[in-house]
């Protein structure tokens, strides 16, 4: 049975097309992803929650995979098992596979094989105050790490998908572009465009996040 914690009231002689409207809106905002959704899905990556279509090495369109973990997982592979906690990641190639987290939930990022050349800035600029996790040919995994009050100066960034694990306030100067203030929103990756800014927080929660993102060629 679903039950739903809220209760949905319309003036008299709201239409009904529009009361349909509004409460399957309410309905989505209350309920987390659902178990093996694809949340991404282009011509470079697949990111689904909970769900691992690129756990075999012989998966077709899948080349190297990371793992991010939500929460408490245990994850196999090629005889041996890890535990990971929330915001750990375990990378694989193409050659290797994986079984399926038992556990919490997680993320499967998918890099496609012969996905489009990369788009990068003009200007290549390393961020400050990340932790790298992984280095590989085309891509690499950091943690995206910002204390409140920290700014992050000037810095670029190409393709990648991010996948953030707090709830933070910044404010971002991107070149030649108006400064826009952006509210995180943990355990929703997003896929996102070259860009150089700056970035300041400006919330009372650090950021945290993990960012895999592909190398310029």
């Amino acid at each position: 049975m679903l039950r739903c914690g809220f209760i949905v009231s319309f003036p008299a002689g709201y239409p009904m097309r529009f009361l349909v409207m509004r409460f399957l809106a309410l309905l989505l905002l209350s309920f987390p992803a659902f178990a093996g959704e694809t949340m991404i899905e282009n011509n470079y990556v697949r990111v689904t929650r909970d769900a691992t279509p690129c756990a075999s090495a012989n998966s077709p369109d899948c080349a190297d995979r990371v793992i991010v973990a939500l929460g408490d997982i245990e994850l196999a592979s090629d005889g041996a098992r890890r535990t990971m906690a929330r915001g750990d990641i375990a990378v694989f190639g193409p050659g290797e596979s994986f079984e399926r987290p038992n556990g919490g939930s997680f993320f499967e990022v998918s890099i496609k094989g012969n996905h489009p050349p990369v788009q990068s800035p003009g200007e290549l600029i390393p961020p400050e105050k990340n932790a790298i996790r992984y280095d590989g040919p085309d891509f690499f995994v950091f943690e995206e790490k910002l204390a409140p009050g920290d700014t992050r100066a000037r810095h670029s960034h190409s393709q990648r998908v991010v996948i953030q694990l707090n709830r933070a306030r910044l404010q971002q100067w991107p070149d030649s572009e108006p400064s826009k203030f952006v509210e995180t929103v943990p355990d929703r990756p997003t896929f996102s465009p070259p860009v150089i800014h700056v970035v300041k927080n400006v919330g009372d929660t650090p950021l945290r996040g993990i960012v895999i993102e592909f190398k310029a060629k």
